[in-house]
């Protein structure tokens, strides 16, 4: 075992998650390597003092370039906003450092080209954050599509929906400014990321996208009426062609009150079926038409330490795992990719190939036709 310095660059709700989870992951999965939260990156001097000592790092700095550059990094975690993703990720990998990057990878798909070709020239360690995927439950969907438990893919439908903008009356912020904060920069990654994971390459899309509350309330006293423009969009559905011939169908919505982590996909196949509910993040759903017609129906398996990656939190099956335990899952899958300097999934060019459905489907959205991805 040796220790390795670890940089996150963002003290916010992701700086933490990962910050929590690089202190455990070597108490957890008894890893080779053992990270040091040597230095943590916030805006402020001040700021950066305070999340250092709340989140146990031994150094602070209001500068990326001051943590990239630090000898004691050995690799950087980015968890800021995606604007900054690609000078951050560029600049570190020139500096001989494997580097986690939150997703989406960057705020474009030049962003994201330009990442994945210097994760590459350098040949270090990359990976893209796309948690959700990485439950026992999800990790066990995989395994069954791909040894063809349920036959060939028929037809996915993927949802990834939440409310924390239903309400119209929710003042604007940065989530509200952009096209890369919006629904299909934000929420669109995790769904996608998932279709490509469980059903395959998607070739074509056709989409709508919409902007459901097109002003919210402002403190800006030179706002008329108090309301501000929204920038972004809201919700977004895609129609899908998968490589196989599987047809597909995505909803990506903030505003779908009542939904807290709505993450959800039904896949079916010529042998079976599959259905998963992150709010129920423990169980899987099987279905099997090989068995007698008096006997089908929908199986629910509760995740246990025979499923990937569970035992190492809890020896016990149906006590399940949690949100931050995706993260630490996460930074175990990183620290093996340094450790044996073999590419983890999803890696850089992983995560370019999510980027490239969304751009895609922004086109479609905007000519009103179906667009190839490529």
């Amino acid at each position: 075992m040796r220790n390795i310095g670890i940089g996150i660059i963002g003290g916010g709700y992701m700086g933490k998650a990962h910050a929590v989870a690089y202190h455990a992951v070597g108490a957890v999965f008894a890893t080779n390597l053992r990270p040091v939260c040597e230095l943590v990156c916030t805006t402020t001097e001040t700021g950066a003092r305070e999340t250092a000592k709340k989140l146990g790092f031994l150094r602070s700095t209001a500068d990326w370039r001051i943590l990239v550059a630090d000898p004691l990094v050995e690799a950087v975690i980015i968890a800021c906003p995606q604007q900054f993703h690609r000078d951050i990720a560029v600049a570190a990998f020139k500096a001989g450092k494997p580097v986690f990057c939150e997703k989406p990878l960057g705020s474009s798909l030049a962003d994201g080209v330009a990442m994945v070709a210097a994760a590459e020239a350098s040949g270090l360690a990359n990976m893209t954050g796309f948690n959700y995927i990485r439950t026992p439950a999800s990790q066990l969907a995989r395994e069954i599509i791909n040894s063809g438990e349920i036959g060939e893919i028929t037809s996915f439908r993927g949802e990834h929906l939440e409310d924390f903008y239903a309400n119209p009356s929710e003042p604007v912020s940065w989530r509200t400014d952009g096209r890369a904060n919006g629904a299909m920069g934000d929420l669109a990654p995790h769904m996608i990321n998932g279709a490509l994971a469980l059903a395959g390459p998607i070739v074509s899309v056709v989409s709508d996208i919409q902007t459901i509350h097109k002003t919210r309330p402002t403190n800006d006293s030179t706002a008329r009426d108090g309301m501000a423009k929204v920038t972004n969009d809201d919700q977004g559905q895609l129609l899908c062609r998968f490589e196989n011939g599987a047809s597909g169908s995505i909803f990506i919505s903030r505003v779908a009150t009542g939904r807290k982590m709505g993450y959800t996909y039904q896949i079916y196949g010529t042998k079976g079926a599959i259905c998963f509910d992150q709010e129920d993040q423990n169980a899987l759903w099987l279905y099997d038409s090989g068995v007698k017609s008096n006997r089908q129906g929908f199986t629910k398996i509760l995740t246990g330490p025979e499923h990937p990656d569970y035992k190492a939190f809890c020896q016990g099956a149906g006590h399940g795992t949690g949100y931050q335990d995706q993260i630490i899952i996460e930074a175990k899958d990183f620290l093996t990719a340094i450790e044996t300097g073999k590419p983890v999934w999803p890696t850089f060019r992983d995560g370019l190939e999510v980027t490239k459905v969304i751009d895609a489907a922004w086109l479609s959205d905007e000519q009103k036709k179906w667009v190839a991805v490529n």
